[in-house]
């Protein structure tokens, strides 16, 4: 069964209730454009890069106010609402980097937590640690909903494709990846990572992205993507400023894709032997 899925392009800042409302104002857009399925990008409720005063705003999931405000426009566009990620308080102090994926009555069908860590140190000088302050997660799930089947990352995932490889094989046909990609890492791997990981496993591709200069100082790449199980990019937004870009998803695309390049199907297991190459004084045998 088809559907028209969204993706929701954000400029996220410090205050939670006013990324709320932009939330709802953009997700409001996309209901009233036909979309069944509206996914937003990652950390939808606040970007801060001053752990002190992220930790002053931050509450737990049943305070929170963007999954308070996914729940209810859910409910009351009738739609399913994926909060692509947001900030949770947990009770040891930490955080967690959590998406949510909200039904038509407002009740949470999906949480995922993020579960590679952003970790890096970049050319231009940023240097990120999401681990000094998030829980990583250790659970991917696929879900069953009416119109297809759905696997989960976010952002740093999609560098790491067994992720959407076990996926695909447990019978996802959408892969969601809202983002928060820095803008170097993005104009470099955003939109080969995202097509790489629909060709490889025959897969639809919805990823609504962070986009412009935010109120922390960061700046994140933008060109939120839906794309086809042939890596074809059937929508995309610019590099800065909001966005909704929609597109029809017809999970009978995969199959055809698998019939075209049955990849799954022709995996095999194997090992991997290391040897030793060649040496001083001679090669070894």
């Amino acid at each position: 069964m088809s559907f028209k899925a969204a993706a929701v392009q954000m400029c996220s800042g410090v205050d939670p209730v006013k990324n709320a409302a932009a939330m709802a104002r953009l997700v409001r857009e996309a209901a009233a454009q036909g979309a069944a399925y509206v996914q937003t990008p990652e950390m939808t409720g606040m970007l801060q890069r001053d752990r002190a005063a992220a930790r002053a705003v931050l509450a737990d999931e049943t305070h929170d106010i963007i999954v308070r405000t996914g729940s209810e426009l859910a409910r009351e566009l009738g739609i399913y609402m994926h909060v692509g990620s947001t900030a949770i308080a947990l009770d040891d102090g930490k955080i967690a980097n959590r998406g949510f994926l909200f039904g038509p009555d407002g009740r949470i069908l999906n949480r995922y937590d993020k579960i590679h860590m952003f970790d890096v140190d970049l050319d231009n000088g940023e240097s990120w640690r999401e681990s000094a302050s998030y829980t990583a997660g250790s659970e991917a799930r696929v879900l069953s909903l009416p119109f297809a089947e759905m696997g989960f990352a976010i952002c740093y995932d999609v560098r790491f494709p067994a992720l959407f490889r076990a996926q695909a094989v447990a019978g996802a046909e959408v892969m969601t990846v809202p983002a928060a990609f820095t803008r170097q890492t993005g104009e470099a791997h955003w939109e080969i990572l995202l097509r790489a990981r629909a060709i490889e496993n025959g897969v639809f591709v919805i990823a609504a992205a962070q986009a412009g200069r935010h109120e922390d100082g960061r700046e994140t790449f933008g060109h939120s993507m839906i794309i086809d199980p042939w890596g074809t990019v059937l929508a995309s937004a610019g590099a800065t400023g909001e966005a909704v870009i929609i597109a029809e998803i017809d999970p009978g695309a995969v199959k055809a894709a698998h019939d075209k390049i049955p990849n799954l199907r022709n995996g095999r297991e194997f090992s991997v032997e290391k040897i030793a190459g060649a040496v001083a004084g001679g090669v070894a045998a």
